[in-house]
């Protein structure tokens, strides 16, 4: 039997120059939480290349080298998270999905749809390729396959059918904490469409209590899109927009807020859910936001709503009226998340 302190882990999770995902969030987090319970852990990250080169990105992952750390120990196990980086080989070895490439499962349609004919054909052949070496992957090349979500257990399902078992990810190990309810509404994302971020801006044009003000953090393509929208709709002394921001900053934000606006569209998981809850504050998503749903019906730490802007800025009113809301709704939202601990989640990744 080889003990905790002995048991070499490598947490493995692909990755693009200059671009930090929540991806990288949890499997950072994940490599404290193994060190913190006397696991010899570390992350390694692994190619994912741009788009139409995932083959060979596929294939360097196959062919690293990974049972061996640079002083010849054995490595025990391995935990991947997202494509390809399962394509790893280790006879021990444990997925916690994050995703597969999305544009070729649940976002092909809108893929297709930027495509002319040729670009149908070759991405079509491309779709078929990846999704049958996922398929191939995910049910032989991994000892235990988790899904970070019921969102992406039912990819799984309806795409390959391959089955899983749903494990939440805690929210990372940060200085999480309260201080106040103040009249603001707070996002933390990376600003790409995806995430909807929009979707506040235009709430705000509806909200009717004029002391309610709203605080976006982040930085990405659509920032530019972003500003422009704040100004044409007349909100910059409502919407103020953050793109530089560090740790301190965003649980600072976190800490005050009112609530906590995060509908992203079909998320896979969406860490931002749980890092609202240990803060004691509710999420306010909406019906087609994946990840962050499931957190709110197990909870009901928050509202799930229409993606109508009218619709939310009903909401928004209704919380910034009522703070001993906001305050129940936190601290229902935190009594759930308080049970998803590391401790607990490292006892599932490790193989016996």
């Amino acid at each position: 039997m080889i003990g905790m302190e002995n048991k070499r882990i490598v947490v493995i999770t692909s990755d693009v120059p200059f671009v930090e995902g929540g991806h990288l969030t949890i499997a950072r987090s994940t490599v404290q939480a193994l060190n913190d319970c006397g696991y010899q852990a570390d992350l390694v990250l692994t190619p994912q290349n741009r788009f139409g080169r995932q083959i060979r990105a596929y294939l360097a992952n196959r062919f690293c080298d990974i049972e061996e750390d640079g002083l010849g120990r054995k490595i025990h196990q391995v935990v991947t998270f997202r494509f390809p980086s399962y394509a790893v080989h280790h006879p021990q070895h444990v997925c916690w999905l994050n995703h597969r490439m999305r544009e070729y499962y649940d976002l092909w349609n809108h893929l297709a749809s930027q495509l002319g004919a040729k670009g149908k054909i070759k991405e079509g052949l491309r779709k078929r390729i990846i999704r049958t070496i996922d398929t191939y992957l995910l049910k032989h090349n991994v000892t235990k396959l988790y899904a970070q979500s019921e969102t992406i257990q039912a990819r799984l399902k309806r795409w390959g059918n391959i089955l899983s078992e749903v494990l939440y990810p805690p929210p990372p190990q940060k200085n999480y904490h309260t201080e106040s309810y103040e009249n603001f509404i707070f996002t933390v994302s990376r600003l790409q469409w995806l995430k909807r971020v929009d979707l506040l801006v235009e709430a705000f044009m509806h909200v009717k209590n004029r002391d309610l003000k709203a605080v976006i953090i982040g930085d990405g393509p659509e920032k530019k899109t972003l500003i422009e929208k704040i100004k044409d709709c007349g909100l910059e002394g409502r919407v103020q927009l953050i793109d530089k921001s560090d740790e301190i900053s965003v649980l600072s934000h976190y800490a005050r807020c009112r609530a906590v606006f995060f509908a992203p569209i079909r998320e896979d998981y969406g860490f931002v859910t749980g890092e609202a809850f240990a803060s004691k504050k509710a999420v306010i998503t909406t019906e087609d936001s994946g990840g962050p749903v499931e957190l709110l019906k197990l909870s009901r730490g928050g509202y799930i709503l229409p993606p109508d802007p009218e619709k939310i800025a009903e909401k928004f009113d209704t919380i910034a009226e009522d703070e001993n809301l906001a305050v129940k709704l936190g601290h229902l939202g935190f009594d759930f998340i308080s049970k998803i601990t590391w401790e607990d989640t490292v006892k599932k990744l490790i193989i016996v």
